[in-house]
């Protein structure tokens, strides 16, 4: 059982929410997608599943669990979709982008593949697509990208590709005008990412934690990125080992500032700020740079 006191609350939730109720949709979040939830969860997973219970008319988080193991439920796709977090932005963790520049264009002479592994609503695919587009000077560049989440919800979003203006504002205005159409709502003004950005990024639902993937390798770069803190080392150490064969031998993994893979060093080595290369014990194969800290160039870009 969690040692997480209820919450003072409890008296006035509108469903009956139990520390054994917590301790099941911690078991089933971690059978089903690897999220190791912290027991200074127990509000949290209260607020987001109570708009489910009301969406399925159940009564009590012990009634909506039973729903859950029922074998003709469909109610597992929403589950898992409400208890995942989709934080994220255009250019998040901007120190990234010029170094995945720099590798595309060192293999400019053939097509380009990446992943994002955690594409949450889009911005993150749609930030590595601008930064193709300005590294080779087209918005048809050889670069092929592959966006999947766990959650559909957010797929969907990613997929049309449309956004509050306040979505925006943080970047240049020039990056805005190049890339985003500005469209005027009935609610509230959004803007939609051009087509030549949407026809670079193919969305797909991929779990982490399942036994196959989806999709094929070569690639040449991973972002994983603020995802692996909600995974234990086990689940994070299982997804390296299966990141890897996927890989070009000089192939990038990036990951979120508050990450590290020091326990997987014997699949990728640190290459600069939260960005791993893949390791390789044949110098042949290792890339032209192997093991080396790229931070100092990054800073003079």
């Amino acid at each position: 059982m969690s040692s997480n006191p209820p919450s003072s609350d409890a008296a006035h939730r509108e469903f009956a929410y139990t520390e054994s109720d917590f301790e099941r949709i911690r078991q089933l979040i971690f059978k089903h997608a690897g999220i190791a939830l912290n027991p200074s969860k127990y509000d949290m997973v209260y607020n987001r599943l109570a708009r489910r219970l009301r969406a399925t008319r159940t009564t009590s988080f012990n009634e909506y669990l039973a729903l859950l193991d029922s074998s003709l439920s469909n109610e597992w796709q929403a589950f898992v979709n409400s208890l995942t977090t989709n934080l994220t932005s255009f250019f998040r963790e901007a120190h990234h982008f010029p170094l995945l520049a720099e590798h595309m264009l060192k293999h400019r002479h053939r097509r380009v593949a990446l992943w994002c592994s955690a594409a949450s609503t889009g911005e993150e695919p749609y930030s590595m697509a601008m930064t193709a587009v300005d590294a080779y000077g087209s918005f048809t560049p050889p670069v092929t990208i592959i966006a999947s989440d766990i959650d559909t919800h957010a797929l969907k979003q990613g997929e049309a590709g449309i956004y509050p203006v306040e979505h925006v504002e943080k970047l240049p205005a020039e990056t805005v005008r190049r890339f985003f159409i500005r469209e005027t709502g009935e609610s509230q003004d959004h803007v939609r990412v051009r087509p030549e950005l949407r026809a670079m990024v193919t969305f797909r639902q991929v779990n982490l934690v399942d036994g196959n993937w989806p999709l094929r390798g070569p690639l040449d770069a991973i972002f994983c990125r603020n995802v692996m803190i909600y995974f234990d080392k086990e689940t994070q150490l299982g997804i390296l080992h299966k990141f890897a064969p996927l890989m070009q031998p000089d192939g990038l993994l990036f990951a979120g500032h508050s990450e590290s893979f020091r326990h997987a060093a014997h699949l990728f080595r640190l290459r600069g700020r939260a960005v791993y290369e893949r390791y390789s014990s044949d110098p042949a194969n290792a890339g032209d740079r192997p093991g080396v800290v790229v931070a100092d160039t990054l800073k003079k870009k």
